[in-house]
């Protein structure tokens, strides 16, 4: 029996384990520092009122750390059914698909309420390069960096064609772009800003260089791929 064997499943799950604590400490964190504002918001949630609710931070917010064990079970029948089908890396892939789309969606929706002049105002534009970090503020530039992080840090884990820098900061600021030319084209008394654009996209790469070890790879998506059956002998 060779001594240079060494088991790499239990240290595998020793950092999924940890790896998740860490997830599960920072958003228990997180809502213990914004626990007031979000209680205010609580009672209109609970009772499914619009108007402060979904059309306020704390109320998307709080809905969005309400959802996290439905998302977790989604998580837990998306594996399910892969593994069921002989899928591989079903928990990462599973976790991917719906972190992105859960961890962006919100946040982009905070992007596009409107402003109290919705409607009335025309759209405004700021082409000039770096010109509004200065009016962002510290919480104005963290905010714009976690609008795509979730999807810079997930993406490339669920799809091997984004697996690199230059196409996770295209993906980051295409989307951004988008945003920004709906709020435009909507009206909603916001600033379409180049340096959204920019900051969006840096958010989304510093995510994915976080998620850089667990990358989907060419190999794995072969891998994935339904084997053809064998001819029957004649």
């Amino acid at each position: 029996m060779s001594q240079n064997a060494s088991p790499s499943a239990p240290p595998r799950r020793t950092r999924r384990i940890v790896l998740v604590s860490l997830v599960i400490l920072g958003l228990a964190s997180a809502a213990f520092a914004v626990r007031r504002p979000l209680l205010m918001a609580a009672p209109r949630c609970m009772a499914g009122r619009w108007h402060g609710c979904y059309d306020t931070f704390n109320g998307v917010v709080l809905m969005m750390l309400v959802g996290l064990p439905l998302a977790a079970v989604v998580v837990w029948a998306l594996t399910l059914c892969r593994r069921a089908d002989g899928g591989t890396s079903a928990w990462r892939m599973s976790l991917a698909e719906v972190g992105m789309v859960y961890g962006t969606v919100p946040m982009v929706w905070l992007t596009m309420m409107p402003g109290p002049g919705a409607g009335v105002v025309p759209g405004r534009v700021s082409l000039v390069p770096l010109q509004d970090l200065v009016t962002m503020g510290p919480v104005g530039i963290g905010g714009n960096l976690l609008i795509f992080a979730a999807l810079g840090f997930f993406a490339p884990m669920r799809f091997a064609a984004l697996a690199s820098v230059p196409r996770i900061l295209a993906l980051g600021a295409g989307c951004s772009a988008l945003v920004e030319t709906a709020q435009y084209v909507l009206r909603l008394d916001r600033v379409s800003s180049v340096d959204d654009v920019l900051v969006n996209a840096a958010g989304a790469v510093l995510a994915g260089l976080a998620s850089r070890r667990w990358w989907r790879t060419t190999a794995e998506v072969s891998s994935d791929q339904p084997r053809p059956a064998l001819a029957a002998a004649d």
